[in-house]
């Protein structure tokens, strides 16, 4: 493996909160704090923001980042495929621009899946962390995960997956944490695939890589970061700040 890039997808018209990668979150921005704390990480030969936005191409350029501009995209696999496809690299991370917090541990820890995967069988990893509120378990906007016996997952989704009809039986539900390591490649081949029905009817992009049969590893970590999907959310990150 030679080089391992971080791209950070960030769209301007998000629907549930337009705008929100330029709120402030203390005296700088959503996406510029997202960028620089991924930078501090020191785990990346290069960090850039993809984006469709001049107000946040110039937002990231003004501070030192690199961005580059990409067209509309459904996805943020598909924006990132864009931004990639004529880098030289082998492991791209994507990094939410809506996840301000996240630390370097669970990034190292995507990164050092693909050091161990010797068979190249695992075409992403992803991070996903234990829910215990019931509150937060039914919250469709936490997406649920469930995986196999050596950690493959089997289905995302908004619903509460798995359904409890033994109740002797102690469930544990997941959240994904929207944090992505890719092989180049598979990305690639994503972005040239149609959307599926799975990922059409839950909005979830990575049901689009397990409708074609492409293996996602996912990784339990005990970081808890904040989302910002909401104006609510963005209040628990000021608070947090």
């Amino acid at each position: 493996m030679n080089k391992v890039i971080a791209v950070i997808p960030a769209r301007y018209n998000s629907t549930r909160f337009p705008g929100k990668m330029m709120e402030m979150l203390g005296n700088r921005t959503i996406i510029t704090t997202t960028n620089q704390n991924v930078l501090e990480t020191g785990l990346f030969d290069e960090v850039f923001v993809a984006t469709d936005s001049e107000l946040i191409f110039d937002e990231i350029s003004k501070n030192g980042g690199k961005a580059v501009m990409t067209g509309e995209h459904e996805t943020g696999s598909d924006r990132i495929a864009e931004a990639v496809q004529n880098i030289d690299c082998d492991i791209v991370i994507n990094v939410q621009g809506d996840e301000p917090f996240l630390k370097k541990d669970p990034l190292k820890q995507l990164i050092d899946v693909f050091y161990k995967d010797d068979k190249k069988e695992i075409s992403l990893a992803s991070l996903k962390i234990q829910l215990k509120e019931s509150d937060e378990i039914r919250n469709p906007n936490n997406v649920k995960v469930i995986t196999d016996n050596n950690g493959f997952a089997l289905y995302f989704s908004r619903s509460v997956i798995p359904f409890q009809r033994e109740l002797s039986y102690d469930v544990k539900y997941y959240k994904h944490i929207g944090v992505y390591a890719f092989r180049k490649e598979a990305l690639i081949k994503f972005s040239s695939l149609e959307m599926t029905p799975l990922e059409i009817s839950e909005k979830l992009e990575q049901l689009r890589y397990l409708e074609n049969g492409m293996k996602i590893k996912m990784v339990e970590t005990d970081f808890v970061g904040i989302g910002i999907d909401t104006p609510e959310d963005l209040e628990k990150a000021k608070k947090l700040i």
